[in-house]
């Protein structure tokens, strides 16, 4: 930021929490959308945190199990703020989809199939491919400095597409390549100087850390020691709090790298939904608000709708659906508040610097798969496997989506229009062609 354009003064927290509450209801498009997203307001427009810090912190929180997106809101709410603004961020974030997701799940459960509302949701997917494309290309362009960052992005991008490498294998390889770069070659991955010093803490002891990491595992785990002791282990409650903690812990690379696990929990070993119903749930979370990994509070609903409550269905579902979210969204600030501390400190040493930026380059090649996938299953009816590698069936293309989504495009790439501008138009488009 140049002298004569200086930053604005630090927000007062009324106005953050307005400002969060906006980006927590515009937060379409998926991880990549909404990091572009909250870029585009707190860097941008707010100027509230600068490139190379918003950056940091995306690097930090890609390493993370869980959504990246909402611990990344999390992490600037808590920079700004303190814990109270940590929570504030991270709620805001969650809430408007999770009530979305919850009203359509209720709806699913009892309209399962309405034609116009099917059109609608596919006017919606398209335009979805559209804004993730734009973020794609956004987060591409700032993140990929150089020929060696652009390499590692590619590389991801075969490890993960043509080879099936796993995504916390993917960035632990990124981040050792860059620790070496940094030492070695430092010239081929610059990194910005580190900002001014954040607001959100102090220098921090590791015993501060403990009672704090303490704490957030006590309020995310005690709901499943309490369920498990009283309802009994086989109590459906019991197994919703015992299988998302689980998959809390272990879900690295955001919802699509978790589905795998997510299906066979809630499919095949528990029998909770159909296969056929979890894609539809992935559909709802791709075309509301909030994290992708929302999808498993549609889940989680349907499982205790079906077994929770004899005779209310919809209050059992809605019980499941807070379950899950509680067990699912609790970890995140567990990782943001006790490790944030001491990520701010690293901000000025140039070789974690390094292998943060390969990280992002990293995420950039993996981030472009799932738009790809995406992509794939918007526009194509049939997806085969050839060599290992999915590839769609040319003649399975679905000319209705497929219109939609050159519609979405030139939405997003040439007329330049906003996320929800998009999203109402792609929506009415698919009632109309559906109309015809």
């Amino acid at each position: 930021m140049s002298d004569r354009n200086p930053p604005p003064p630090p927000p007062g927290f009324a106005e953050a929490l307005r400002t969060w509450a906006r980006i927590g209801v515009l937060s379409f498009g998926g991880p990549a959308g909404q990091i572009a997203l909250m870029h585009r307001v707190l860097v941008e427009e707010k100027r509230w945190i600068g490139e190379a810090r918003f950056l940091h912190a995306l690097n930090f929180c890609m390493l993370l199990p869980g959504p990246e997106a909402q611990q990344l809101a999390t992490y600037v709410g808590w920079m700004l703020h303190g814990v109270r603004g940590g929570l504030a961020a991270g709620l805001l974030f969650i809430l408007p989809g999770a009530a979305v997701i919850a009203g359509l799940a209720a709806l699913y459960l009892l309209h399962a199939d309405q034609p116009l509302v099917a059109a609608a949701f596919l006017g919606v997917k398209a335009a979805v491919l559209a804004i993730v494309a734009q973020a794609v290309v956004r987060i591409g362009t700032r993140a990929l400095k150089g020929p060696a960052a652009i390499a590692i992005a590619a590389a991801a991008f075969v490890a993960i597409h043509a080879l099936g490498v796993p995504f916390p294998l993917i960035v632990l390889g990124a981040g050792a390549l860059g620790l070496a770069l940094g030492r070695m070659r430092p010239a081929l991955l610059p990194v910005a100087a580190a900002e001014g010093a954040h607001t959100g803490a102090g220098r921090t002891r590791w015993s501060g850390t403990l009672r704090t990491a303490l704490l957030w595992a006590a309020i995310w785990l005690a709901p499943v020691a309490i369920l498990n002791a009283a309802l009994g282990p086989a109590n459906i409650y019991a197994e919703i709090a015992r299988v998302f903690a689980t998959l809390a812990a272990v879900s690295f690379g955001g919802a699509y790298a978790v589905l795998a696990y997510l299906a066979q929990a809630g499919v095949e070993t528990h029998g909770w939904l159909s296969a056929a119903e979890m894609v539809d749930g992935l559909g709802l979370a791709e075309t509301t608000p909030g994290p992708l990994i929302l999808v498993t509070e549609f889940v989680g609903f349907l499982a205790a709708a079906r077994e929770g409550i004899a005779g209310a269905p919809i209050l059992g579902g809605l019980l499941g659906a807070g379950l899950t979210l509680w067990v699912m969204f609790a970890p995140s600030f567990l990782w943001i508040f006790a490790l944030a501390p001491h990520v701010e400190g690293l901000r000025g040493r140039p070789i974690l610097s390094a292998a943060l930026a390969a990280i992002t380059a990293a995420v950039v090649g993996v981030v472009a798969n799932l738009a790809l996938w995406f992509g794939s299953r918007v526009l194509f009816g049939e997806i085969t496997q050839a060599g290992g590698v999915d590839v769609p069936v040319l003649a399975s293309v679905d000319w209705t989506a497929a219109a939609l989504s050159a519609l979405a495009l030139a939405l997003v790439f040439v007329a330049r229009r906003g996320v929800l501008t998009t999203l109402s138009l792609c929506a009415g488009a698919g009632i109309a062609l559906a109309a015809m």
